[in-house]
């Protein structure tokens, strides 16, 4: 296998960090991706990847305040209408979000094909 100047120091980088020589490596990850336990993915991807995972995580938390809301309704309880507004934003941006993602994945998938 060739590598230009660059794309060596890329993989003796990773071959570092993994804290290996750089042929078991890249035997390694060639395995990896052979047998689909790794599916190679763009930088672009991976952000999207990495903004996906933020997005469930934020989700949760939202969820959180939904059952919040609605145990204090089901109590006969009060809520402010600048709490239920609160959480109605943050579902609006965490859904923006989520979308904005998808849209990338897709796009990065069509522009594969």
């Amino acid at each position: 296998m060739n590598y230009n100047d660059a794309e060596l120091t890329i993989v003796r980088e990773a071959a570092e960090r993994d804290n290996q020589a750089v042929a078991s490596w890249v035997g390694g990850a060639a395995l990896a991706v052979a047998a689909e336990k790794v599916v190679p993915v763009s930088g672009d991807t991976k952000e999207v990847l990495q903004e996906l995972i933020q997005s469930r995580s934020r989700l949760r938390r939202i969820d959180n305040s939904l059952n919040e809301v609605a145990q204090l309704l089901n109590s006969g309880g009060g809520v402010s209408d600048e709490r239920i507004k609160a959480v109605m934003a943050q579902v609006q941006a965490a859904v923006r979000r989520v979308d904005e993602a998808t849209l990338a994945l897709m796009r990065e998938r069509r522009s594969r094909s």
